[in-house]
């Protein structure tokens, strides 16, 4: 058990500071809308992390089977982080908080569904997240029972989480001192950082698929 759990905090420290786009939106939004809107986001990638890791322990042959489509997968992702990143830089109006004291921004139902859902599509349609849980539910299988591979992802998916609330917290601590300029200045870098691992994503993909031509 404690091999399993030792296993499980390595893994999630490797997930926790991984680079790509999820910290990136994770920032932009607790600056943006506050810690609403900071977890709403991280709440639709943990769905979409929990339905990966039992996708890719339960159903590993579909998942494999799945990756064969890769290409379509990777250019779906890329043409949504792009889609968003262009939305961010040239069309998104940054709110400010009411003057009641309260610190936090308007956020409305609907706001939460959007933000929710793009945090669960920005994770699902990353090929690189479904290879990295369908790879260590594989290497797992093969030497761990069940109950060690449950214990091993869930202390990641725990482990994850944790951090995802330290990263949405330090962004609303940051938020408080900044001026709607340095917001939207903010927004256009995110954007453009969306953007650009929307473009090398579409670029990867190409090369695989000219080399495996």
């Amino acid at each position: 058990m404690t091999e399993a759990i030792l296993k499980g905090l390595g893994l999630g420290v490797i997930l926790a500071l991984s680079v790509g786009p999820v910290i990136f939106t994770i920032l932009k939004q607790s600056i943006n809308n506050g810690h609403r809107g900071g977890f709403s986001f991280v709440a639709g990638v943990w769905i979409s992390d929990i339905f990966l890791v039992v996708l890719s322990n339960t159903f590993s042959q579909l998942v494999t089977e799945a990756l064969q489509f890769q290409s379509v997968i990777g250019y779906v992702g890329s043409i949504f982080l792009i889609g968003m990143g262009v939305y961010f830089v040239f069309f998104k109006k940054v709110k400010v908080a009411p003057d009641d004291g309260s610190g936090e921004v308007p956020f409305s139902r609907s706001d939460f569904m959007k933000v929710f859902l793009s945090g669960f599509f920005i994770n699902t349609l990353n090929p690189s997240v479904i290879l990295f849980w369908l790879v260590n539910a594989t290497a797992f299988a093969a030497s761990h029972t069940l109950w060690e591979r449950i214990l091993i992802f869930s202390v990641c998916l725990g482990m994850n989480m944790v951090a995802d609330v330290l990263k949405v917290l330090m962004a609303g601590k940051i938020r408080q001192k900044l001026t709607v300029h340095n917001i939207s200045l903010i927004n256009k870098i995110s954007g453009t950082i969306l953007m650009v691992f929307g473009l090398a994503l579409v670029y990867t993909i190409a090369v695989l698929h000219r080399h495996a031509g």
